[in-house]
């Protein structure tokens, strides 16, 4: 099923494209149907533009009909302006077959039917025909099985076919992910449910939006089977449901929720309602929970209604809202949640104001509102996440065993398919074959070696269009450097998913400006030649555009585009409640409706002025629309800011600069942006976080000296992370001033205590070292450590948490290469030990002694530091050879590497 033939899609298509007869109802509950029909019909009243909704109308069957105007009756607004009426009439037709011919299908109430199985959408990805193909795939594995199994077996097939791998915040669709062979957890989470739905199975994607003890998210699956929902993780089968390395990290989360398509009338509370989605609590499923009231009040003591309160957990270094609620006229919202700690932020008429809420410890919190913007503040807060409590449900050592041979199977399977992927060595040969000599030079070989590689599954892709324009006849320079650099404008997920439409329509369509130095290079590509925008699908909207617009209006845009920032804000209504979750639309999708969410109007300017020939852009940090002159003769280019809400005239960005004091202490030299120090902008009491480069942005890199940016009023949050999960916070506000310096304080708060015995380990425990790649002669810790602190890792390979603490320790390599001590890494067992990938984690420092845990170390730390008979892996801990235990880490833990570093640098 790796190469998804055109043929069987069409064949499928048509087949399912044939019309229904009968009058059996979609909505049998007419109180539902009337209001399905009546959010319906104000859809329609809202988007008059374009003829969105012809297939809706065109004589469809009632069962059909109904279905169809369910769907869009709650749509975002990008679903319906960028796939046709007829892409959502054959998935209907798809899911009602399923419901007719699988066991289950009869046995499905309606309401958990039509928002768990009939809807296409699971998070923001791109749109496919998955519920089709994978049905044909799947239906043979799983109709002779209970539901319960079902859900098993289908998670072994999604297994088969991708495993866990970090990347861009960009959701790609479940047919991507396939091809890839893998995804991050909210695409093979969303690829699991997707798969799940087309063999009739109830599913939804439960979210983390941050967890308590730790930094980073998680997503997983909840399935329906005979009346329950269970949950699973995502191409990790196991051998039960409702098992998975992160029972023991859910159990400490603090909120946990799934968005359901339409007005959901279930039992879980409700979060909010809007008009794509309803917003469910499941934190209750996971970990115990407490409701919490907050209280605004003005600054005499009066309740405020309708302020925001924004629910705020801590992570990776900022108070990061996971759910919004508006008081009522008391003054009063609500939230349940985990228990511990969160911090509640409200705000109303550019008034706010802030307070910690202890969920289980306080029944109300008061906020009061007696901060403005300018307003200068500096706090310490103390943030505790809630005690672990995992539930873990039995399997046999037959099931576990079983289990085991069939997660081996399957990654045969799906390296099988991996190894028809480009390797260095075959793209280079394909490029020596297939490119013209002339056109070559090393350093273009080398560039378009990395990007066939890259592209993984969609290398066909690249390599026609390389083939296609590299080979023509030079004009002003090689054939080969535009298309080349069109394809490293692209993000290394955009390789994997490009299509060649995309591509084509970016090298015909982009604008020449021939007289373009090489100093203007980058501008040129970032702002006018690359098709991506911000993290919307990619689609071919160059030539849609040029061809769209009025030659008067071209030519009046190219002279002046801040004649196209008027045009936006006269033409292009803004409806931001009806796209909820800010999925984008296409540009031609905005042009159609006119009508868009504000992030869709903002990407839709930049993509008609890149059709224009002007370089425009949203400014990655700040997220501001800008666009630029191009220089003319010696001159710089200039930068304008663009208000599209106004469409004010274009101003150049007001500078200021900011510079933080920060002196080193005895764990922390060079804080890390994201995980040490956060900045927003505040504007009428909203934060919105500065995002800056993850991968090299320090104090050092972006503070220590005057930097410039925006004038504005910002916080700075900052925080130290114990081994116990929670957090020494602090948060404090400054106001830039154009052209003046702003010198502030960043200060890493520090616990004495931190750093403690806290258990016992025999250091002359037996391992079995790996040498030249093969298992050596036991030995003993102490005997491979020597006298001294060393560092013990029981590794479970190939899962997501241990991938995640490799990693982390990869990024600190060389300070602990710089400690000087030894870091002991063991695999269970020596088959575990021959599937791990070295090469997947580049940068481990030198002193780590890889070994097979032959003498029952993890056993022994399980038992010594009461992590319990089933402690998930991986496991770590720093001990001495005088047998104490300084530190300890068990399962899925964001930001090992930096715990380990902050406790070595405090022994």
């Amino acid at each position: 099923m790796r190469h998804f033939s055109t043929f069987v899609n069409t064949l499928c298509l048509l087949c399912l494209l044939s019309a229904c007869s009968g009058n059996t109802h979609f909505l049998t509950d007419p109180a539902y149907r009337d209001r399905v029909a009546a959010d319906y019909q104000l859809k329609k009243t809202l988007l008059p533009n374009g003829d969105l909704f012809s297939t809706v109308e065109s004589g469809l069957c009632t069962y059909e009909q109904e279905a169809m105007q369910f769907l869009y009756a709650y749509m975002p607004l990008g679903d319906i302006t960028d796939y046709s009426g007829d892409f959502y009439l054959m998935n209907i037709r798809a899911s009602r077959r399923v419901a007719q011919e699988m066991p289950w299908g009869k046995k499905i109430p309606e309401d958990v039917f039509r928002h768990f199985v009939l809807p296409v959408r699971v998070n923001n990805e791109s749109l496919d025909s998955a519920r089709v193909v994978f049905y044909k795939e799947l239906r043979p594995r799983v109709e002779h099985l209970s539901m319960y199994d079902a859900i098993l077996e289908v998670n072994h097939w999604c297994h088969e076919k991708a495993v866990y791998q970090p990347s861009d915040a960009r959701t790609s669709s479940p047919m991507a992910t396939v091809r890839t062979a893998y995804g991050r957890c909210g695409e093979e989470s969303t690829f699991l449910v997707a798969a799940l739905r087309s063999v009739g199975i109830p599913a939804r994607q439960v979210y983390t939006p941050r967890w308590a003890h730790t930094d980073d998210n998680h997503a997983w699956v909840e399935a329906w089977a005979d009346g329950q929902w269970y949950f699973l993780g995502a191409c990790e089968p196991e051998p039960v449901l409702n098992l998975g390395w992160f029972n023991a990290p859910a159990s400490r989360g603090m909120l946990m929720h799934t968005k359901v398509f339409g007005r959901y009338e279930g039992s879980e509370e409700v979060m909010s309602t809007t008009p794509n989605y309803t917003e469910i609590n499941v934190t209750a499923n996971y970990a115990p929970t407490a409701e919490a009231r907050v209280k605004v009040c003005d600054e005499t003591g009066q309740p405020v209604p309708g302020a925001t309160v924004e629910f705020k957990i801590y992570n990776y270094a900022e108070f990061y809202t996971v759910s919004t609620k508006r008081t009522g006229a008391d003054g009063l919202c609500r939230l349940t949640a985990g228990k511990g700690d969160m911090l509640a932020w409200a705000s109303k008429d550019e008034r706010f104001g802030f307070a910690k809420v202890s969920f289980g410890k306080q029944e109300e919190a008061t906020v009061i509102l007696d901060k403005q913007d300018g307003d200068l503040f500096d706090m310490d807060i103390d943030i505790m996440p809630p005690a672990e409590q995992a539930n873990l449900p039995e399997t046999t050592l037959a099931q576990q065993e079983e289990n085991k041979r069939r997660l081996a199977q399957e990654d045969s399977i799906r390296e099988a398919y991996v190894a028809t992927m480009m390797d260095d060595e075959e793209a280079r040969a394909w490029i020596d074959g297939n490119l013209k000599k002339e056109n070559l030079t090393a350093d273009l070989r080398d560039r378009m070696a990395y990007m066939l590689v890259a592209s993984r599954g969609n290398h066909e892709t690249l390599k026609a269009f390389l083939a296609d324009y590299g080979n023509k006849e030079a004009e002003l320079r090689n054939p080969l450097e535009k298309p080349v650099i069109l394809l490293e404008s692209l993000s290394a997920k955009d390789l994997r998913d490009v299509c060649r439409s995309v591509l084509d329509d970016n090298m015909r369509y982009t604008p020449q400006h021939a007289e373009a130095t090489m100093d203007e290079e980058a501008t040129l590509t970032s702002a006018l030649l690359c098709p991506r925008v911000a993290n919307e699908k990619l689609t071919p909207y160059k030539q849609y555009l040029q061809s769209a617009v009025s030659k008067e209006d071209k030519e009046a845009f190219q002279n002046d585009p801040h004649k196209l920032a008027e045009w936006c804000k006269v033409n292009i209504r803004l409806a931001d409640s009806l796209n909820s979750q800010s999925i984008p639309m296409s540009p031609q999708g905005v042009w159609k409706a006119r009508v868009a969410d504000r992030r869709s109007r903002d990407i839709f300017f930049v993509a008609m002025a890149r059709s224009l020939g002007i370089p425009a852009w949203i400014d990655a940090v700040t997220k501001q629309v800008r666009y630029s002159k191009l220089p003319q003769g010696n001159a710089p280019a200039t930068v304008y800011n663009v208000d599209l809400d106004e469409a004010a005239a274009p101003t150049i960005p007001n500078m200021g600069h900011v510079q933080a004091h920060f002196a080193p202490t005895r764990v922390f030299d060079n804080p890390k942006y994201y995980s040490h120090f956060s900045l927003s902008r505040c504007e009428g009491g909203k934060l919105s976080l500065q995002s800056y480069d993850e991968t090299n942005s320090t104090w050092q890199s972006l503070l220590s000296a005057p930097r410039k940016i925006p004038a504005g009023y910002y916080v700075m949050v900052n925080g130290t992370r114990l081994a116990n999960g929670g957090v020494l916070a602090h948060i404090a506000s400054f106001t830039v001033e154009k052209g003046k310096l702003t010198k502030t304080r960043l200060s890493m708060r520090e616990s004495q205590n931190e750093v403690q015995v806290i258990g016992n380990f025999n250091s002359e425990s037996l391992f079995t070292p790996i040498e030249a790649g093969e298992p050596a002669p036991a030995t003993s810790l102490l005997s491979a450590c020597g006298r001294g602190y060393y560092v013990v890792g029981i590794l479970g390979v190939g899962q997501e948490p241990t991938n995640h603490a490799l990693k982390d320790i990869a990024k600190i390599g060389s300070d602990l290469e710089d400690w000087g001590r030894k870091l002991v890494l063991l695999f269970p067992d020596e088959e575990q030990y021959r599937k791990h990938k070295h090469d997947d984690f580049p940068g481990m420092p030198s002193t780590v002694i890889y070994g097979i845990d032959t003498d029952g170390i993890a056993a022994q730390i399980a038992t010594e530091m009461k992590l319990g008979a089933r402690a998930p892996l991986p496991l770590f801990i720093i001990a001495d050879t005088f047998n104490r235990v300084v530190f300890v880490s068990k399962g899925y833990t964001i930001g090992l590497g930096e715990q380990l570093l902050h406790t070595v640098k405090g022994l």
